[in-house]
């Protein structure tokens, strides 16, 4: 089994369970405070060197990649593609929940180079915030902005501007497309719909060979609940994790594009 290198002396590190490692990965000298969620993957030939790191459950990180800077926040069920670069060196990145980031792209917080005491005018360090469900399809690159949630930016996007909830940006500067491409998500889904599709990835997760009677869903939770049991919120994307093998199958398998869940505790 693979295992991490720690260039850091002293950090506080909280790893969770099923956190899988590839090879060679290096969490550098400026690491202070590591928190990494259940059932996270890191893949080969990744560099971490952020202050402080804090990532949520069912994170994957691919190869090649790496984290640096001061502070990089990331919530539960984000992917980030191989050869990305999360720079957080302009004090704060911040992904929200589901959040993804396609390969070779580079979201950054931070500008520097130029001589400043011969007048070089560019510098600057700014938040990169990015909201839940927000989509970086590949080879973008993103400036210091704040992306609303849902917003989506087509392969190849040079993101130098804000981005609104639901809205899809392409090109050389990234420009609104939402009225040719129309929006990421549907407007609305019908709750009947959504436990029609629920219920069709349970069986075949079951037809996989796997056991799914630990599941129970509805709209919000009931009020008294076995502790066997997980519970999923169909409604608010929701459920109750009980951190089983069984559980952690079933979470992989929805995972990432059939469907995306939050912990909760009611």
């Amino acid at each position: 089994m693979n295992e991490p290198e720690f260039l850091c002396t002293g950090a506080d590190l909280h790893i969770s369970n099923k956190v899988r490692w590839g090879r060679n990965v290096v969490f550098g000298p400026n690491c202070e405070s590591i928190s990494i969620g259940y059932g996270a993957f890191i893949g080969n030939d990744v560099y971490i060197d952020v202050k402080e790191l804090v990532i949520g459950d069912y994170f994957t990180l691919h190869h090649g990649s790496v984290i640096h800077g001061i502070r990089c926040i990331i919530g539960h069920n984000n992917w980030i593609g191989h050869y990305t670069i999360l720079d957080a060196l302009g004090g704060l990145l911040k992904l929200g929940n589901n959040v993804g980031v396609g390969a070779h792209s580079q979201l950054w917080s931070h500008m520097k180079f130029g001589d400043r005491l011969a007048g070089c005018r560019w510098h600057a360090k700014s938040e990169l915030v990015v909201g839940d469900d927000v989509w970086f399809v590949g080879h973008c690159i993103v400036s210091p902005v704040q992306a609303e949630e849902r917003a989506m930016a087509m392969v190849g996007s040079v993101v130098t501007k804000d981005m609104k909830a639901n809205h899809i940006y392409a090109g050389t500067p990234a420009k609104d497309m939402t009225d040719k491409f129309g929006t990421q998500f549907e407007t609305e889904v019908p709750y009947e719909r959504k436990e029609e599709v629920f219920q069709t990835y349970l069986d075949e997760f079951r037809e996989e060979g796997n056991d799914a009677s630990f599941v129970a869903f509805g709209a919000g939770f009931p009020q008294e609940m076995d502790a066997s049991t997980t519970y999923f919120d169909l409604e608010n994307r929701l459920y109750t994790p009980r951190y089983t093998e069984e559980e952690y199958k079933l979470m992989r398998y929805l995972l990432y594009d059939r469907a995306k869940f939050i912990p909760s505790s009611p």
